[in-house]
């Protein structure tokens, strides 16, 4: 039987793995995997909460209302996030962290 101590486990482990990628990783793209994997992380524990918790039929869809939030931040990220990317590629052909000092014109 699943409890709500397995998704707060797996969303710890994803949060785990995402921040390990944010801080040992080079290339601006696994960054953002890695920043993209602790929010759905989050999201795990959002929704594991909503299903287990005895909470009125209100407050269950206010944590389902705050997951498509984070859904939404998450996708307004990415994009803005790869066009600085790009950006970034375009200019200095490498979106290796360690390269990327300063943001200039």
């Amino acid at each position: 039987m699943i409890e709500l101590a397995h998704f707060q486990l797996l969303g710890a482990a994803l949060f785990a793995i995402g921040v390990y990628g944010v801080l040992a990783r080079r290339s601006a793209v696994l960054v953002l995997m890695s920043i993209e994997l602790m929010l759905n992380a989050v999201n795990l524990n959002l929704i594991g909460y909503a299903a287990f918790m005895d909470f009125t039929e209100a407050q269950r869809a206010l944590g389902q209302v705050l997951v498509i939030f984070v859904i939404t931040i998450a996708a307004a990220e990415l994009a803005l996030a790869v066009a600085i990317i790009l950006r970034l590629y375009r200019n200095r052909s490498s979106v290796n962290m360690d390269e990327i000092d300063l943001m200039k014109w």
